[in-house]
């Protein structure tokens, strides 16, 4: 099969009694509370960095736009809502590396730059457009390396460190004021492009020395360099947040949000801290009362897989397992996925066709959209109980005065249950399984301040409340 149907649009949610009790699991009372505010949300995204975005762009225009709808479309797709750029340090554009704006050593660190620009960058312009048109707003550009002239150890690659940060003794000088300059010139060549980067980062995996595109930075060093990366941006004159640190593990990123909330001046600098949870996983919030997203994870795992529940551990049910902890044990602002589409063995969202005009979907697309079409930017998340331990519950509040509930059932069994709500309205449901995908489902009623679900095994339910 070449590729599989782009589209699985669900019907008019139905809202009708659900199915009596005594076919399920015993019932077990949960409450909502839509009036109790916890953290807002900054939306849901994902990234084409590394050429990816140009795979897209390379398809026949069909699938082309088939495959952003699938990631970008509100009413069939997952209407993500954030795109993360990766900014280049390579000064080569072979696929999987990023092409540097300055590829070249201008001749030192306070020589007069030489910045190149393409107007392309790998796809990532004109995918970034694309994403504009349907209503994406949040641009988020990182960088994962300082070109090889501005580091330790010469090489865009392997670690290193940038010169000029302590501990660091660079013959060549202090880079650190270019490479802030460098990363704000990406973010005005964007604006001559008319998108406007909003966010902007100057590391990730800085606890990581990786054979791509890498480069480290302590904690202390990170802070360090927030103090030469804030004031050059604020001098921009664009209204760009900084983001730091993008850290590999979410533990390891508590080190880097630490060593920055310690230092008053680096605190004031970070607008977002960043963190990936792919070392150790979100088990709590990170220590700051700035906003936080997980701006990196897909799960590992060795072969394409498009399965819902097969126990792989990447599948589209730990997907949504992720979204629901990153949201609600890390109070996490934003989450930002990995690839939306890529080649071969991807754990991505799609995997497009290697050579061929082709694509197939996996269940994390949809386990993802469960969360991401419903959940809008600027919503808050707000205080939900479950009766049952099966049952992962979070709700929301979205700015246009919908209400949503996701219900993520983890038990092998259909569970029915109640929720006391303290906002009534009228609900249209959605479910995704092994055989549906943000389907319309009947299963679920409201009757006065009570909500009554039936849970299919293994299931992801979203509710939406008018």
């Amino acid at each position: 099969m070449s590729r599989i149907p782009a589209l699985i649009v669900a019907g008019l949610a139905l809202s009708v009694l659900a199915v009596p009790a005594a076919q399920a699991e015993p019932r077990a009372a949960g409450s909502i509370t839509f009036r109790h505010s916890l953290q807002p949300i900054d939306g849901f995204g994902f990234s084409q960095a590394f050429q990816r975005a140009d795979r897209i762009r390379g398809l026949s225009q069909g699938n082309q736009r088939e495959v952003l709808d699938l990631l970008l479309n509100r009413r069939t797709g997952a209407g993500l809502s954030i795109l993360r750029l990766g900014i280049g340090s390579s000064a080569d554009n072979v696929y999987d590396h990023m092409r540097s704006i300055q590829p070249v050593d201008p001749g030192g660190p306070t020589a007069p730059p030489k910045y190149v620009w393409d107007g392309d960058d790998g796809g990532q312009v004109w995918l970034a457009k694309q994403a504009k048109a349907y209503g994406v707003t949040r641009f988020y550009a990182d960088a994962w390396s300082a070109p090889g002239y501005m580091k330790d150890n010469g090489d865009d690659a392997n670690g290193g460190t940038l010169c000029g940060l302590q501990g660091t003794n660079c013959a060549s000088g202090d880079w650190r004021q270019a490479y802030a300059d460098y990363l704000v010139q990406y973010a005005r060549f964007y604006a001559k492009e008319g998108v406007a980067i909003t966010d902007l980062g100057f590391t990730n995996e800085p606890d990581l020395t990786t054979s791509y595109a890498s480069m480290r930075f302590t904690p202390a060093q990170a802070a360090e360099f927030t103090k030469v990366f804030g004031p050059r941006v604020r001098r921009s004159g664009m209204p760009i947040k900084v983001a730091c640190c993008d850290a590999a593990g979410w533990s390891q990123q508590i080190e880097y949000t630490t060593a920055i909330e310690a230092d008053p001046v680096a605190r004031a600098e970070v607008a977002t801290h960043t963190g990936h949870p792919y070392r150790n996983p979100v088990t709590g919030p990170l220590p700051t009362s700035k906003r936080t997203w997980m701006s990196e994870w897909s799960p590992n795992g060795t072969t394409w897989n498009e399965a819902w529940d097969d126990n792989s551990g990447y599948d589209g049910f730990a997907v949504a397992q992720n979204i629901h902890d990153t949201l609600t044990a890390g109070q996490a602002n934003g989450y930002v996925f990995w690839f939306g589409a890529s080649l071969g063995a991807t754990r991505g969202l799609i995997q497009l066709g290697d050579g061929t005009d082709s694509y197939r979907i996996s269940k994390r697309l949809w386990a993802l959209a469960s969360y991401s079409r419903f959940i809008r930017p600027d919503a808050v998340r707000v205080q939900a109980r479950s009766g049952d331990a099966a049952l992962k519950v979070s709700a929301y509040r979205n700015v246009d005065g919908s209400r949503v509930v996701t219900i993520l059932n983890t038990a092998a069994t259909t569970v029915s249950t109640d929720f006391t709500l303290d906002v009534p309205g009228r609900p249209a449901a959605y479910v995704t399984d092994t055989t549906r995908s943000v389907s319309a489902t009947d299963t679920v009623r409201v009757r006065g301040r009570t909500l009554s679900a039936h849970l299919a095994p293994r299931s992801l339910t979203t509710v939406v409340l008018r």
